[in-house]
């Protein structure tokens, strides 16, 4: 049965459902009450938060560990605004994500409407694209258009804002509607000639590196890096932290990457986390390779690298992937060294970590930690988040888990709470672990309330040091004990935060409780929210003994 589409809002669901689109992260507003509506005769299904930067992390966390794009859906105006922020994350995420905000009648723009604002203006700096419908006729091409360029190239957000008197616009019999072509994605694809040449040019080199970027950096994603690696031989390295080379998960990668001689930019961008391809972090000798989808991309590295940037060509990352595959290349000659090489740093954590001796009171990150990766092992498609400063940092470096959801090279703290929601939404009975620092509960902690409202269980481990321990090491480092400031927090009890919202809720103070702690977590089938009293200690910075 064909659903009768009456006006606009009718025609917004009717094409967000022809997208595929079964969730929406979502705060209502009066702009977004025709929206309301409409869904109820539709199979979507609506997370309503209590914050609408939370509804973007959420559509983020979503949308990488999906592969679907993420719907984020606000009122206009100041709710609108409390979105912005949050696109940050998922921009430099490189995550496929919409932003459909409610907007001001266009009737009374200028007249001083309720909640008036610029807000495509506002959103644009931090997306791929942004506007504003303007007719009603518009409106579901308009929404295959914002779902086609988020997906499309490097994913990334786009924004879309819908104003009220379009959605409550009456629809005439023969409204024009978007078909399935209108949202798919373009792709641009490397030319044979190029593919050739960067094999020749990583063969020719004796330690080559392929690093790729974060959209690369998801379940699938790493599946395909590693079947990249195996053919051609070379090591192929995934970056989405904001330590860059320091990234704690990679071990003493810094290392290996200092004695590269030529390195194929896939779809990374060459940026603060490469030290801009430059000494010390990069030889100055070494000769770059690039493939990106955008190219002001190739464009800017030019400037960057001059002659150093021996090729570069615009095409998408995964076409690239199957089309080096696809060539059957003869592996690299080094393969078994320089892999071995490269292997051996990535993993490399030091022994000394696993020598601790149980902690009580405060404990050392690493004791804290490890215990849980026992639970992340125990199913093929556990799901890891990691949030906040130091706490973040030392995650990453004890836990992996099959999919990982991390604040990424934005660097910003806040969005673990979140993220662990909808990866529960996406992810049916698998273990989910979310790390995050005391600070960084602070930022969406009624959030839980939407994970008990929605029976979204999920274990949140505060590392609780009451202190904003980043800017306290920067402080310490760069000033001194005597001039540090504004980052004393109190030791609050967050399990009772948890537990005033209808979830679970321990204090840890002791290593040997932590497993047993979490696996009483999980079974509570409830949000659940371990504080455990942390050393404030600076992120690990690893490296090998020479």
């Amino acid at each position: 049965m064909t659903k009768k589409i009456t006006n606009g809002a009718d025609i917004v669901v009717s094409a967000l459902e022809l997208a595929g689109v079964d969730t929406i992260f979502t705060l209502s507003g009066n702009h977004i009450m025709p929206i309301y509506n409409a869904i109820f005769d539709s199979n979507i299904k609506l997370i309503h938060t209590r914050h609408e930067a939370a509804a973007v992390h959420m559509a983020d966390a979503w949308a990488r560990l999906t592969g679907k794009v993420g719907i984020a859906l606000v009122t206009g105006g100041p709710g609108h605004a409390n979105a912005i922020s949050a696109l940050y994350t998922t921009s430099m995420a490189e995550s496929p994500v919409v932003l459909i905000s409610g907007h001001a009648p266009l009737n009374q723009l200028g007249k001083g409407a309720f909640q008036e604002m610029a807000q495509a203006t506002i959103a644009a700096p931090l997306t791929k694209a942004s506007w504003t419908c303007q007719k009603i006729e518009d409106l579901g091409f308009d929404l295959a258009k914002a779902i086609r360029i988020a997906k499309s190239g490097r994913p990334g957000p786009t924004h879309l804002s819908l104003p009220s008197d379009v959605l409550e616009s009456i629809s005439s019999l023969n409204m024009p509607m978007p078909t399935s072509e209108d949202f798919r994605v373009n792709s641009t694809v490397a030319k044979s000639s190029d593919i050739t040449e960067i094999i020749s040019a990583l063969a020719a080199s004796k330690k080559p590196l392929i690093i790729a970027g974060p959209m690369m950096l998801s379940q699938a994603g790493k599946k395909q890096l590693s079947l990249l690696e195996a053919s051609l031989g070379i090591p192929v390295i995934g970056m989405e932290s904001p330590r860059g080379i320091g990234d704690p998960s990679l071990g003493a990668f810094s290392e290996v990457l200092a004695e590269s001689d030529c390195i194929l930019l896939l779809g990374k961008k060459l940026d603060f986390t490469l030290k801009f391809g430059n000494a010390p972090g990069i030889q100055q000798e070494c000769k770059f390779l690039q493939i990106d989808p955008e190219e002001a991309e190739i464009e800017r590295v030019k400037k960057m690298l001059g002659n150093r940037l021996q090729m570069a060509c615009v095409a998408d990352t995964p076409s690239t992937i199957n089309a080096l595959l696809s060539a059957n290349p003869v592996k690299h000659s080094s393969a078994d060294t320089w892999l071995k090489e490269v292997s051996a740093a990535l993993t490399y954590r030091p022994s000394s970590w696993r020598e601790l001796p149980p902690s009580e009171g405060r404990l050392h990150p690493a004791k804290a930690l490890l215990p849980l990766q026992e639970i992340l092992d125990s199913h093929p498609d556990s799901v890891l988040v990691s949030d906040g400063g130091e706490i973040g940092q030392w995650a990453q470096a004890c836990l992996h888990a099959p999919n990982r959801i991390l604040n990424g090279v934005a660097g910003s703290i806040g969005a673990g709470l979140p993220f662990a929601i909808a990866a529960r939404v996406a992810k049916k009975d698998v273990p989910i672990i979310a790390i995050m620092g005391d600070g960084t509960f602070g930022f969406h902690s009624a959030e839980i309330d939407t994970a008990v409202r929605y029976g979204l269980d999920c274990v949140l481990v505060v590392g609780n040091d009451a202190c904003w321990n980043a800017e306290y090491q920067i402080q310490l480092k760069d000033y001194g004990k005597d001039r540090a400031i504004g980052c004393e927090l109190l030791p609050s009890s967050y399990e009772k935060v948890c537990q005033a919202f209808g979830g679970h809720g321990e204090l840890i103070t002791n290593s040997e409780n932590m497993l047993p702690a979490a696996k009483r977590a999980i079974a509570s089938k409830l949000p659940s929210c371990l504080n455990v009293m942390i050393e404030g200690l600076t992120a690990p910075n690893i490296k090998r003994m020479v």
